[in-house]
């Protein structure tokens, strides 16, 4: 009978620890296009994967998701937005403009969707942490819409007090080494260096976060 108790307390024990290792993992949801989709790669090779990967290694426990699509623009980010705020968000790591500046859509236009998402974001995840992947545009056709959309990124996160990667593609556009033939997709090596420019941002928010006990999630239940 004894025996028979320890086990049973043995086993009680080790289901609680799996309950409040599940409980104590946070969430990232990354949000872009065929840049954090890993366009033309395996999903594994993009650097959400890798983020995972890292963060793992550090002892941060969090679940990555990537909801990136390829082509996506900030208007139809707009609309696959929904499905995924049903769930807790802790990190929102929002990656899209670079499409709709392609598309020559004005920048007010597209700082406005992106302004939308990240209201909608925050509406069900009060606490979430935000982080903005900044874009620039090669130097070709207007002046001003280059340096406007480039700036529109950094004005985001003034405004919204968020988190900014100065520029996801830093040591990587431009380079045929770490791009695909097309010239505009990073290849597996150039997904390792968008990882690092992302680690770099995200890692002390990870950091800060893991400390900091899970909040109930309430209506995403």
């Amino acid at each position: 009978m004894k025996r028979a108790i320890v086990a049973f307390l043995a086993i009680s024990s080790t289901v609680l620890a799996q309950v409040a290792s599940a409980a104590e993992m946070k969430t990232i949801l990354v949000f872009g296009d065929s840049l954090s989709d890993g366009f033309m790669l395996q999903r594994t090779e993009a650097y959400p994967a890798l983020l995972a990967k890292k963060l793992h290694a550090a002892g941060l426990n969090f679940q990555v998701t990537n909801a990136s699509a390829a082509g996506g623009t900030t208007e139809g980010g707009l609309d696959r937005l929904p499905p995924h705020l049903k769930h807790r968000i802790d990190i929102f790591i929002l990656e899209l403009g670079i499409n709709d500046a392609f598309r020559g859509l004005p920048v007010d236009q597209i700082q406005n969707n992106l302004q939308q998402i990240i209201d909608n974001v925050k509406a069900r995840n009060p606490n979430v942490r935000v982080v903005i992947a900044g874009m620039q545009l090669p130097n070709y056709g207007a002046e001003d819409y280059v340096s406007a959309f480039g700036k529109m990124f950094s004005d985001l996160a003034t405004k919204n007090n968020t988190a900014l990667i100065p520029y996801l593609l830093q040591g990587v556009a431009g380079d045929p080494s770490l791009n695909l033939p097309d010239g505009i997709h990073p290849n597996a090596a150039g997904q390792k260096i968008l990882a690092e420019n992302v680690w770099r941002v995200l890692e002390p928010i990870a950091r800060e976060l893991a400390v900091i006990p899970s909040p109930s999630e309430g209506p995403h239940r």
